[in-house]
């Protein structure tokens, strides 16, 4: 009669084990590792559904244990020309975007000094009058999580032609922790050829077309404390708490939905996807089932 009754124990904490299993599993948030995806000009390498590789700079190209893959896929733009470029924020970071064009990947600019602030990632400076190989910088700053895919129109320098070279785009993250390797910054490149306009010349470029056009306008970040877009550079700290970057940053306050940064996190990252949801049924289920069976076992 015991052996009886403990088979059906046994039997019947199964299902309840799996039950809770499946409560804790629907209440948890899952965690991410990826934040931005190229759609515009053609990324040089593929692109998983958040947008891997993309942490090592300066190109993705040596993320472990996701080798870059290449598309073969060459964009071809006029000398001068304003180009659009677009890009979805699978995983929300504050930041920003900067662009810059080289002739090979190892010609590209290091990735700009950081500034801690409330986590490693706290603030950069913004430059608001690029030079080549940087086109464009500030761009897209944002503290809240995008609504869809988004595009911002970048001028190609009036001087500037190349076959076969590489532009990066490169997003600084605030108010996370850094990445290995990466450190607060995930890249992607595009292969570009940019040909001579026709009839050659500068002068079609009109007047006030060099480097500083690119990111002028967007490079400011928005504060309600600061003036914007005064001197060579302004400093970038998105999402941190107040005061993040110290005197000579213009930080953002806080922002509501902004993904908590866990630097412990095994892959540097830290990321999760949205805030906890309220326990769904099947987490109510799994606490009554957890209940119950401590229940039993006191019987």
């Amino acid at each position: 009669m015991r052996t009886s009754r403990a088979r059906i124990k046994a039997l019947w904490r199964a299902p309840a084990a799996a039950l809770a299993a499946v409560a804790v599993s629907a209440i948890a948030p899952a965690a991410a590792h990826a934040h931005f995806s190229l759609l515009e000009p053609a990324c040089a390498t593929e692109q998983d559904r958040l947008g891997n590789p993309q942490k090592s700079a300066p190109c993705g190209q040596a993320d472990p244990g996701m080798p870059a893959e290449p598309t073969g896929a060459v964009t071809t733009y006029v000398q001068g020309q304003t180009i659009t470029l677009r890009i979805t924020e699978p995983i929300f970071h504050p930041g920003h975007y900067r662009v810059s064009i080289a002739p090979d990947p190892e010609s590209l600019p290091p990735d700009p000094e950081v500034t801690p602030g409330s986590t490693p990632c706290g603030s950069t400076v913004i430059e608001t009058a690029p030079k080549l190989p940087l086109v464009a910088d500030g761009l897209l700053v944002h503290t809240a999580a995008f609504t869809g895919e988004q595009s911002v129109e970048i001028k190609l320098p009036d001087d500037l032609t190349c076959d076969n070279c590489t532009l990066q785009v490169s997003e600084f993250m605030s108010n996370h922790a850094l990445n290995d390797p990466g450190g607060c910054f995930y890249h992607h490149c595009a292969t570009v050829t940019i040909v001579p306009r026709e009839g050659g010349g500068a002068g079609s470029g009109g007047a006030g077309g060099g480097s500083g056009d690119g990111g002028a306008a967007s490079s400011s970040v928005s504060s309600s404390s600061s003036s914007s877009g005064s001197g060579e550079g302004s400093t970038a700290s998105a999402g941190g708490s107040a005061g993040d970057g110290g005197a000579a940053s213009t930080g953002d306050g806080g922002s509501a939905g902004t993904d908590a940064s866990d630097p412990s996190d095994s892959s540097g990252c830290g990321c999760r996807v949205g805030a906890a949801e309220s326990p769904t049924m099947a987490g109510i289920a799994g606490l009554l089932a957890l209940g119950l069976l401590r229940w039993r076992r006191r019987r």
